[in-house]
């Protein structure tokens, strides 16, 4: 189920996740023992937000605490012919997997902008060359999206 999130990040799905919808708590199947919640791998998005409006927390790598709160701002009806999910709009890159959690973008986005950055060549090199943090291609995320079953 929260593979579509991840997609939509931009993330590889190398970390645990876990969402709360209300008092219930879903997460990776390969924790989901472990941390006493929900296999999230056995429910789908569209049971459990069939509304506008709802709200849940959603928390990607433990470690780095990715922290998010995710808002349903509509529900469509499906088309026929149109595969789903799918991404209607977004904004920004997702930050680099293992970047170091929020505080970590922060510095590397500091590096990558300073080419007198001890670290500014190293991190290029590390995204592939170059990243820009404004750049959002639904085209793309769509395109990995068709391969889930949400």
């Amino acid at each position: 189920m929260t593979s579509a999130f991840q997609v939509a990040m931009g993330w590889a799905n190398y970390h645990l996740y876990s969402f709360e919808v209300g008092d219930e708590g879903y997460t990776d199947p390969r924790g989901a023992t472990e941390l006493d919640m929900e296999d999230a791998g056995r429910v789908r998005l569209s049971d459990l937000f069939t509304r506008e409006k709802a709200r849940f927390g959603y928390t990607y790598d433990f470690g780095d605490d990715w922290d998010h709160e995710v808002l349903v701002e509509k529900v469509l009806p499906p088309g026929e012919g149109k595969p789903y999910p799918v991404c209607v709009d977004g904004r920004r890159s997702c930050p680099p997997e293992d970047v170091g959690g929020p505080w970590g973008y922060a510095e590397f986005l500091d590096a990558i902008r300073d080419p007198g950055h001890e670290q500014h060549e190293e991190l290029l090199e590390w995204v592939g060359g170059e990243f820009d943090p404004e750049a959002f291609e639904p085209d793309e995320v769509n395109r990995d999206l068709r391969w889930l079953k949400c």
